[in-house]
C-alpha cells in the first residue's frame, strides 16, 4: 500500500513531526498564517486580564510596561497558553479549552469584575458577545494581526492538518480540498470546512499533539 502523505498547515516541532514519520507517514509542512505584533498602550489595563491565544500574550510581553502587571489576575484559553503565561512569572486564575468555556466561567463567577481582553485581528465574537450579554465591563485591545501566507501545494495529499479557521482560509486561497481527510484542532476550525468537505476528523483535545494522534489513529502503521 502506498505511503500516506499529509500536510501540516503550520510548521511542527521536531518531535511532533518525528511522531508522524515514525508511523510511516510522509510529512509536508508550511506556515499558512503569520503574525504581526502591534504597538499598544497598557495605560488603562484592569487587574483582570484575558488572553485567548499565545500570540496575544507574546505581544503583551513586548510592551515595556508588561512587567508592571505581574500581580494581575489572568484568564486564558488553552493549556499551552496557560503554560507560556506561567513560565513568564504571571498568575493564571482560570483557563479553559475553548472561548465558550472561559466565557461561562467569567460570566458565572466573576460578573462584578472589569476585564481587559487582549485580542487578535481575526478573533471570534464568542467571548466579547458573552461578556456584553452578561453586562460585564471590559476593554478590548487588539495586539496582533493575523496575516494569511498561502502556499500552492502541487503534491498529491491524503491528509490536511488545520489549526484555525484562518489557516483553512489561507490554504483554500491557493488550493482546493477534494478527497483529502482533514484533521482539525477543534470544532470551530472544523466548522470552517462546512460545505467544502465532509471528510473531517476533530481532535479530542485542542492541541497540536492531539491532531497528530488522530492522524496516526487514522493511518495506523499496521494497515499500510
Amino acid at each position: 500500500m502506498a505511503i500516506a502523505r499529509v500536510l501540516s498547515t503550520k510548521k511542527l516541532q521536531p518531535n511532533q513531526k518525528q511522531y508522524l514519520l515514525s508511523a510511516g507517514l510522509s510529512v509536508l509542512e508550511a506556515d499558512f498564517i503569520g503574525v504581526h505584533y502591534k504597538p499598544f498602550t497598557l495605560q488603562n489595563t484592569t487587574p483582570y486580564i484575558i488572553f485567548t491565544s499565545q500570540n496575544a500574550f507574546k505581544s503583551f510581553l513586548l510592551n515595556d510596561d508588561a512587567a508592571k502587571f505581574k500581580d494581575s489576575t489572568i484568564f486564558c484559553v488553552g493549556s499551552k497558553t496557560k503554560g507560556v503565561i506561567e513560565q513568564n512569572g504571571y498568575k493564571v486564575l482560570a483557563s479553559a479549552d475553548t472561548a465558550e468555556e472561559l466565557a461561562s466561567i467569567i460570566t458565572n463567577d466573576y460578573k462584578g469584575k472589569s476585564f481587559t481582553f487582549f485580542s487578535g485581528s481575526m478573533r471570534r465574537d464568542t467571548l466579547p458577545d458573552a461578556l456584553a450579554a452578561a453586562t460585564i465591563n471590559y476593554t478590548e485591545i487588539e495586539v496582533y494581526e493575523t496575516v494569511l501566507t498561502p502556499h500552492t501545494i502541487t503534491a498529491k495529499l491524503d491528509g490536511l492538518l488545520f489549526y484555525s479557521p484562518s489557516g483553512i482560509e489561507s490554504y483554500l486561497s491557493a488550493n482546493a480540498i477534494t478527497t483529502e481527510t482533514c484533521f482539525c484542532i477543534g470544532a470551530t476550525t472544523a466548522a470552517a470546512l462546512t460545505g467544502i468537505t465532509e471528510n473531517v476528523i476533530v481532535a479530542n483535545k485542542p492541541s497540536v499533539e492531539n491532531v497528530i494522534v488522530q492522524v496516526r489513529n487514522y493511518w495506523p502503521s499496521s494497515t499500510r
